[in-house]
């Protein structure tokens, strides 16, 4: 199994108090390549007559110097995790969770928008000081 996100643990009480449960820490995908773990599998009830609505989110820090790397390594992640749910867990859906500081500064870049534009990436906005999530970009 993979190694934590530093920030893993301040997203995940985010979204407990953002009102979700985490019913999966982490969530395992299975693919012809083997086993892929997403940090965090969440659900939220919607009300008795729409039912509960069903996420999985990947974390990532971006502590490191080159911004661009994580961002290559994450969005490959993201895609590659994506595939393997549609076929597991269709009726999940999958976020990007970042930390407030790092969307501010990089994810607002022209470049960086038109991947998340075209690749449609969905994303947690996080602020690990505070542990709240802080925006969801849909």
């Amino acid at each position: 199994m993979p190694a934590r996100d530093v920030f893993h643990d301040a997203v995940k009480r985010g979204l407990i108090s953002d009102g979700w449960k985490i019913t999966h820490d982490p969530l395992p995908v299975s693919f012809e390549l083997g086993d892929m773990y997403i940090d965090l599998g969440a659900e939220k009830l919607l009300g008795a007559q729409r039912g509960e609505e069903k996420i999985a989110v990947e974390i990532k820090s971006f502590v490191r110097t080159s911004a661009i790397s994580e961002f290559h390594i994450a969005l490959g992640q993201f895609i590659n995790y994506r595939l393997a749910l549609s076929e597991q867990e269709p009726g999940r859906i999958l976020y990007l969770a970042v930390p407030i500081d790092a969307y501010s500064s990089f994810f607002t870049i022209r470049l960086v928008q038109n991947v998340i534009r075209i690749h449609h990436l969905k994303l947690i906005v996080y602020n690990p000081e505070t542990e709240e999530i802080v925006e969801w970009i849909n």
